[in-house]
């Protein structure tokens, strides 16, 4: 286990919730991920560019990469994930040569140092659930290539709001398996109802749960789970992350903010020329 990482009894199993998540994954969620990322980078191809996805999950991100042209290496802790995006590859582009998936850690600098370096360094609700977050916002930048590319989405802070949801998560992972409904079920009518009777009040049921999260291929259901379970939780305002990417160089292209509540600030930051000079000047 890294440094800085949760005991494995209160770690959420990541892996699981992709596992299941990935065998929904059809060609239209995938096609909805390639015009996401298109959107997010600014650009219609990646052809000729080279992309990580640090924490693939179920790999849909970077399949979508693959299909925008990238060269793409995935890697992720949890091991189940790892298989899951595999299995995703074999499914739409087997024996891709250009596509490479590893096991590995964010907080493992020098597991890091051996990948090299990429065009566009993608990591999307990552950062937040290794247990040392800004450590692991640090750790990405070594991975970026002069002018490349930084994507990652955040956990918004919250203040008194993120801290219940903590505890509420920290409960969820310490009960045993068959305890867990009684805080995931209370949840999901907490986070779902409105939705579920808003849609029913309005004469269209089940249209908000048929077009949740179109833009990243999300599922409802295990969209829940993993809020509900995604533990070790940290999170950061929108301008303490610009902060720390302003001080090393780095330049904002693209914000995408939750407005202030629950969910992920979307970060795109343009790396400078040279990111390592950068980063010896932020800490001198």
């Amino acid at each position: 286990m890294n440094a800085g990482s949760p005991p494995l009894e209160t770690r959420f199993a990541f892996g699981r919730n992709w596992s299941k998540f990935a065998s929904g994954v059809n060609e239209q969620v995938v096609e909805t991920a390639v015009r996401s990322l298109r959107a997010m980078l600014g650009t219609d191809t990646l052809r000729d560019r080279t992309f990580i996805d640090v924490g693939c999950g179920s790999g849909l991100f970077s399949l979508a990469a693959r299909r925008l042209g990238a060269q793409v290496v995935s890697f992720d802790y949890d091991p189940l994930s790892v298989s899951t995006t595999a299995r995703l590859r074999e499914r739409a582009a087997p024996d891709d040569p250009a596509w490479r998936i590893e096991q590995g850690s964010v907080l493992d600098a020098e597991y890091l140092g051996r990948l090299g370096k990429f065009d566009v360094v993608y990591s999307w609700g990552v950062l937040h659930h290794t247990g040392a977050m800004w450590d692991a916002v640090r750790n990405v930048t070594q991975l970026i290539a002069p002018n490349g590319q930084l994507f990652i989405a955040i956990y918004n802070d919250q203040g008194r709001y993120s801290r219940y949801w903590t505890s509420i998560k920290r409960l969820y992972n310490k009960l045993p398996s068959y305890l867990r409904f009684l805080v995931l079920v209370p949840c999901f009518v907490r986070l779902r109802g409105p939705m579920l009777v808003r849609d029913l009040f309005s004469g269209h049921p089940l249209r908000s749960w048929r077009n949740y999260g179109v833009e990243r291929g999300m599922s409802p259901w295990y969209d829940v789970v993993d809020w509900v379970g995604g533990y070790p939780f940290e999170v950061a305002k929108p301008e303490e992350i610009f902060d720390f990417y302003r001080v090393r160089g780095f330049e904002l292209q693209r914000l995408k903010t939750c407005g202030g509540g629950r969910g992920c600030n979307e970060y795109v930051f343009a790396a400078p020329a040279d990111p390592a000079q950068a980063a010896a000047s932020a800490r001198s």
